[in-house]
């Protein structure tokens, strides 16, 4: 079994330390192409990204609007799998033992390795967290403590409609941090609301101790400063990966790679600038940041 730091709880430390919000960008692996993904993952990295969210190319992404289902159809298309991510993320451990990995993705393509399997080989790859969409706390069952056994944080997802029942048992069973889905809908849909994403963090940290990440919704500099005053991380997906695919628009194939990774690095940087705005003297956004 690999061992590794929890690199989850260190990047949300350094994030505090600074007194602002861990930047978390989802991206499609796979998409453009198969050989961008892992330069992508380090051209974020460098434009301020703390956490990266790989996204695990399914049929049916359930969860996900139009944006993000493109980008796994694309994938798909060009024969990548779940085997595959796992390179992907092993090949950007060879640069980069710092970043945390988290896989976001769907139950199927863990149950058709085989969640045994799965768990070994994250961990050998150097995953640090694993959100399924379909893989809540009431049915993850065993697979909880493979999890667990291999140092992989199950990170879960709490919306508008969760019950404080919902809460209270996330909190019991999550690790890294949760995720709060701030719309009713699939991603990249909607206005966001922040008077009612801060009320219901608060109502979220009455039993969840970990970090909260806010992500749906987030769409420009603007949102994402505002999710950052309220939440411990902002996450974002939708326009990231839109803003890339429209680089690579018209473009020879040879080109379509370099061009993603300079757009999306580039509009990820604005948002880095945006949420690294000092926060108001005593401004304190949960009890991570009174630990620090």
């Amino acid at each position: 079994m690999a061992q590794h730091p929890d690199r989850i709880a260190a990047a949300f430390a350094r994030a505090a330390q600074q007194k602002r919000a861990a930047l978390i960008p989802y991206i499609a692996a796979g998409n453009p192409l198969p050989e961008s993904t892992v330069p992508l993952m380090h051209a974020l990295v460098k434009s301020g990204a703390d956490i990266i969210e790989l996204g695990i190319p399914f049929s049916d992404p359930m969860a996900d609007g139009p944006v993000i289902q493109r980008a796994a159809e694309h994938a798909i298309a060009q024969g990548i799998g779940l085997r595959h991510v796992l390179e992907m993320v092993a090949a950007f451990r060879h640069e980069d033992a710092v970043t945390p990995v988290v896989l976001m993705g769907y139950a199927n393509p863990i149950e058709r390795m085989g969640q045994k399997a799965f768990a070994e080989q994250a961990a050998q790859a150097g995953i640090d967290g694993l959100l399924t969409v379909d893989y809540p706390p009431e049915e993850i069952g065993d697979f909880l403590q493979l999890l667990d056994q291999h140092n992989i944080a199950p990170i879960f997802l709490l919306a508008p409609t969760s019950t404080e029942a919902r809460i209270r048992a996330v909190g019991k069973i999550a690790r890294g941090y949760v995720y709060y889905v701030s719309l009713n809908g699939v991603t990249g849909a909607g206005n966001l609301d922040t008077t009612d994403v801060a009320t219901r963090l608060k109502g979220i940290r009455k039993h969840v101790a970990l970090p909260v990440g806010v992500g749906f919704g987030i769409s420009d500099a603007a949102s994402a400063q505002r999710v950052s005053l309220v939440a411990d991380a902002v996450v974002i997906g939708s326009k990231l990966i839109d803003t890339m695919t429209k680089a690579c628009a018209n473009l020879p194939v040879a080109q379509q790679s370099q061009a993603a990774i300079d757009a999306g690095a580039g509009w990820l940087h604005g948002i880095s600038e945006a949420i690294a705005v000092a926060r108001p003297e005593g401004h304190v956004v949960s009890p991570l940041e009174q630990t620090v």
